[in-house]
């Protein structure tokens, strides 16, 4: 996710969306878009789907086949600023798309999931007129795979706005901060701002009464020189871990794109895989990489396998359940790295107590990568990733949006939302509760991905 040149299209107006499958991901999106403002209209062939949604969300609900194009004449698809294709099917998703293109539609996402079509997706785009294309699993496995692979990410700061830096490391490396609440950070470390903590696997958004504890990772914000001190503090000199040795549970299209960019690492990848065909089809597609034939969940296969052996553990089977269970074992088996994708939001509390390295949401993080897509409007200048869980936003303040109208402290903002730092001019501004943003700032936001439509209340004009 990074800034895209801003067309004029979108600026400064609320959008008409329609978008197809109300799945786990057509609803992160909805809930996104009406976070902005914007008026959706939400369709799906299932009329009892239909029915539960409706009584949610103030949106138009079509209970319908959009690959239709009498459906998509009748709701004048040519009158929408956008349309979303988010079912379960890539072809589905790609003609609904072509279709409304072809029928005067402005702008279109689809949902692409196949690896088949992931090699290809330059073409389908130009063939079909397709603006942007997002696939959940290659998003989860580039970020499980920069996590395992390049520890430190943010290793020598990350450069935002003119004289921001942030700056991730283990509190460990400065053990004064153990045991300390966020509100006394300025008797440790003077104009620093913690913007995320990092904590068995989860990403945490501090308050004044958040206590640090030994194991946490830190994010923090401040000016370049600050942060560069500290950089020289607590950085190890290599950026590349030590792994050679990956179990994957899951052959699905997560696994297989992680094991495929883990295997060109160089790490020696086992998945383990309980459907016999899809091994087979896994065995053809992947040079080096063992499969296994198996439920991952049986404890004697695991054992055969040397599990006790490996550098990193991911479990990415298609039930959270499951994954959530083979996280514990892992841990169990005292696996450095463990990562887990889960995708429902419900079970976020459960995984503060497994004590994993990494829980990815593959639906939070494609409704974050649509909603940066379609706010290329020059409000959104920059947006990074951390740990698949959250992302820091640097965006323009702009007369009518709600941002500026109070200070921060009488600012309604959304649980798992922090204004991190503020570039007004020359000047850099590591904001307190009574700091107010001002019309042409530079803010920079951290935001959970869960809290993303919340945040997009706070931004829109």
């Amino acid at each position: 996710m990074g800034g895209l040149v801003p067309p004029s299209h979108f600026k400064g107006k609320s959008m008409k969306v329609a978008i197809v499958g109300a799945g786990k991901l057509g609803l992160a999106i909805t809930e996104a878009l009406l976070g902005g403002g914007n008026e959706i209209t939400l369709i799906d062939k299932d009329e009892s789907l239909i029915q539960k949604v409706s009584g949610r969300y103030d949106i138009l609900t079509v209970a319908a086949n959009a690959k239709r194009v009498d459906i998509m004449k009748e709701l004048k698809i040519w009158t929408y600023d956008l349309l979303i294709a988010a079912t379960d099917q890539d072809d589905r998703n790609i003609v609904i798309c072509s279709f409304a293109k072809e029928l005067g539609c402005p702008q279109t996402i689809a949902r692409v999931r196949s690896p088949e079509h992931v090699e290809q997706l330059d073409f389908i785009m130009k063939t079909q007129r397709i603006d942007h294309i997002v696939n959940p699993d290659l998003a989860c496995a580039q970020e499980i795979y920069k996590y395992l692979t390049e520890k430190y990410t943010l290793k020598d700061g990350q450069f935002l706005a003119d004289g921001v830096t942030i700056l991730e490391f283990k509190i460990d490396k400065i053990p004064a901060l153990v045991d300390i609440q966020v509100r006394d950070l300025p008797g440790v470390l003077q104009n620093i701002l913690i913007a995320a903590v990092s904590r068995n696997g989860k990403i945490i958004v501090p308050n004044g009464n958040t206590k640090l504890l030994a194991g946490d990772t830190l994010y923090v914000i401040g000016q370049e020189k600050q942060i560069k001190e500290i950089s020289e503090k607590v950085h190890e000199k290599k950026v590349y871990t030590d792994l050679s040795r990956v179990m994957i549970a899951g052959g699905g299209k997560t696994g297989y794109f992680l094991a495929k960019k883990l295997s060109e690492f160089g790490a020696a990848v086992k998945i383990i895989e309980v459907d016999r065909e899809r091994c087979e089809w896994l065995s053809a597609k992947l040079n080096g990489v063992l499969v296994l034939h198996g439920d991952a969940t049986d404890t004697n296969l695991l054992r055969d396998e040397n599990m006790d052996d490996m550098d990193a553990f991911v479990a990415a089977t298609g039930f959270d359940e499951e994954n959530l269970l083979l996280s514990l074992t892992a841990k169990q088996h005292n696996i450095e790295e463990v990562v887990a994708k889960v995708s429902r939001k419900n079970y976020a509390s459960l995984t503060e107590t497994l004590g994993v390295s990494m829980i990815i949401n593959p639906v939070d993080m494609c409704a974050a990568n649509i909603l940066r897509f379609i706010q290329r409007d020059g409000t959104v200048i920059f947006s990074q990733l951390i740990q698949g869980q959250a992302e820091f936003i640097e965006v323009w303040a702009e007369r009518g949006m709600p941002l500026t109208e109070k200070t921060l402290l009488d600012l309604d903002i959304p649980e798992g939302v922090i204004i991190a730092a503020i570039h007004r001019g020359d000047d850099v501004i590591i904001p307190s509760g009574r700091t107010k943003v001002q019309v042409g700032d530079r803010v920079i936001i951290l935001s959970l991905l869960s809290s993303v439509p919340r945040l997009e209340g706070l931004l829109k004009h």
